[in-house]
């Protein structure tokens, strides 16, 4: 039984998500639209020198029937550590 376990999953550690979360504000109506980065699945290698950067790009919508695009663009350290954010159609919220 312990190899039907070990075979399907049933022994194993969860794995922990890890997200960047940020808040937009519109600059058409002014909605707070929150937007979340997976770090280990949305990010793609950008080569910039000798440094390794990653960045993800997330285009969101808010909700209160204005469809303006906000798209974010976020880059990141090989470390995961934010180096950069730019945001059009909208301002960041901290």
């Amino acid at each position: 039984m312990s190899f039907l376990k070990n075979l399907f999953g049933g022994g194993s550690q969860k794995y922990e998500k890890k997200y960047y979360v940020f808040q937009v504000k519109c600059k058409r109506c002014g909605e707070i639209i929150e937007g979340r980065v997976d770090l280990d699945n949305d990010l793609s290698l950008e080569y910039e020198g000798s440094n390794n950067v990653y960045f993800g790009r997330k285009v969101l919508m808010g909700n209160n029937r204005c469809f303006q695009q906000i798209e974010v663009v976020l880059k990141f350290t090989s470390d995961r550590e934010l180096i950069d954010k730019d945001v059009k159609g909208g301002t960041f919220v901290e």
